[in-house]
């Protein structure tokens, strides 16, 4: 199953956010489950890296950075993803639209993010990291 970790999973991570960290961690984990292919795009990491630098210096956020780069997949924006941008009258914030598209373009079956409500033109399933953990990773047979 295909999922995009939005950045603001990658920031809860990489600055252990509390309470958001003990659910975010664990979906950025399934980058070792094999039944998971986890996605996340450039711009997304240039904003996880924004406020990892800021929390922890720019030495230290390179290497969480190189981390993630060694481990997730990753999509592509280009002139394509930003004409699907503005040409949807429905996305008011044109970054969730980027990430959004470029998700899409990916086949990713969810959006994972702690702000569900930013894509609420979205037509891929958009959950946050407790509820998909619960709904996908520790269901109960």
């Amino acid at each position: 199953m295909k999922i995009f970790l939005d950045a603001n999973v990658l920031v809860s991570v990489l600055n252990k956010e509390y309470p958001v960290f003990t659910y975010s961690s664990r979906v950025l984990s399934l980058i070792d489950d094999p039944k998971f292919k986890v996605y996340t795009s450039p711009l997304c990491m240039a904003i996880a890296f924004y406020f990892a630098e800021k929390k922890c210096g720019n030495a230290m956020a390179r290497k969480k950075i190189k981390l993630l780069t060694d481990k997730l997949n990753f999509t592509s924006m280009d002139k394509d993803t930003v004409i699907a941008v503005e040409k949807n009258k429905k996305i008011h914030d044109f970054e969730d639209g980027l990430q959004y598209y470029s998700a899409l373009e990916s086949h990713c079956r969810y959006i994972i993010t702690e702000d569900r409500e930013d894509f609420y033109f979205s037509e891929i399933d958009v959950m946050n990291s407790r509820d998909f953990l619960e709904q996908h990773v520790f269901k109960k047979y």
